[in-house]
């Protein structure tokens, strides 16, 4: 699943549900006129069980989610289909209709929403209606079944009985101490040339892999996340600007320091303790085709899936996306499939900008105002 992206599926074991303590149980919210497209039915109760300790949820009329007659929405599409293999409670009832609407045109999808959604500006508990997105994506790196010269550095899947056993070793405890190395024998998946790509699949928590395997014959796996050792995680950039060195091309600039301070390389990795195992999955033509799983336990859709904070906005929701900045200028529909241990807040957000290096280069560059609505059954 950072250049502070980080470790969004540091929970990718959580099973889909709505959180069952509510804070502030159902709600029944008073909702003015909704202007837009035809005249919807009026808003009953939310159903199931919501949970936002860390947002105000304000219902709005259509009007108010700038480029909503612009958005192809047959693209965003996808990705609501995907969200109903693991619907949350409240968008359950709605999957027969999503699914049949899968074949539609934009006309008729945007008709459907406007009668069974009702949108909600996203505000922090003190009213603050924006934040901050970023995005991340799959990395894709050569990788070799057997240690070579070129093959050297490893990834691994999770140790026995870590579970047991939390927090485990740091980075530098894994990478130096024989008790740490000794449980990790025989645990390699792959190995990869570059232990800084190897620190960015760390970071974006999956990717895919070339694997040359012992035969000769090369094909391509995903690497997916499985467990961490529960230590805290630094940002390599953050530590490289202490130092008095600009990182601004993430990981270019990294590589590069690298390069021209060998010596000090074990020093920068160190620097972030938390360390990511992985499960290896074999790649069809149609998991190919797809992202890997958030924390939702679904397949991430390029461009229309977000991570979110959870107490924010809960796994599942149809969102409204706004932002304009230097990188990229978004007003689409997404869904919240995703997590990580840096989106935190009300009004945040992580985009799935896809797989590989184009998608590797935009991820890196994002960083700009955002706004949120849900879109909530009514």
């Amino acid at each position: 699943m950072n250049k502070g992206l980080l470790w969004r599926l540091a929970v990718p074991a959580i099973v889909v549900a709505l959180a069952a303590g509510c804070s502030f149980g159902p709600r029944t919210p008073t909702v003015p006129e909704v202007p837009g497209v035809g005249e919807p039915p009026p808003l009953g109760p939310l159903t199931g069980s919501l949970t936002h300790p860390k947002s105000r949820w304000v219902p709005v009329g259509w009007s108010e989610l700038p480029g909503f007659g612009a958005d192809p929405l047959h693209e965003g599409w996808v990705a609501l289909v995907s969200n109903c293999a693991r619907p949350n409670a409240a968008f359950a009832p709605l999957c027969q209709d999503v699914r049949r609407l899968a074949i539609a045109d934009g006309e008729a999808q945007r008709q459907w929403m406007t009668d069974r959604l009702q949108p909600y500006r996203i505000e922090s508990l003190t009213g603050q209606s924006e934040g901050q997105l970023t995005s991340y994506y799959e990395p894709v790196y050569d990788a070799a079944r057997r240690p070579s010269a070129q093959f050297s550095v490893p990834l691994y899947r999770a140790p026995d009985g870590i579970a047991a056993r939390k927090p485990w070793f740091t980075r530098q405890q894994i990478e130096t101490l024989p008790e740490a190395q000794a449980a990790l024998r025989g645990r390699e998946i792959a190995w990869l040339a570059d232990p800084i790509d190897a620190m960015m699949l760390h970071i974006q928590g999956s990717g895919r892999l070339r694997i040359v395997e012992a035969d000769g014959v090369q094909r391509t796996v995903r690497v997916a996340f499985s467990a961490t050792n529960d230590q805290p995680y630094r940002s390599i950039q953050q530590w490289l600007t202490g130092q008095g060195v600009r990182a601004g091309r993430w990981p270019d600039d990294v590589k590069d320091w690298a390069v021209q301070n060998p010596q000090r390389l074990p020093q920068l990795l160190w620097s972030n303790p938390r360390y990511v195992f992985f499960r290896e999955e074999a790649l069809n033509e149609v998991d190919a085709s797809a992202g890997p799983r958030g924390a939702q336990g679904v397949p991430l859709t390029a461009g229309r899936s977000i991570a979110v904070d959870r107490d924010s906005i809960p796994y599942g929701t149809p969102v409204w996306l706004a932002s304009s900045g230097p990188t990229v200028q978004l007003q689409k529909l997404v869904v919240a499939q995703d997590t990580g241990k840096a989106i935190t807040g009300a009004v945040r957000a992580d985009y799935f900008a896809g797989t590989g290096n184009d998608a590797g280069r935009l991820a890196a560059a994002v960083n700009q105002p955002l706004r949120l609505w849900a879109l909530w059954p009514k």
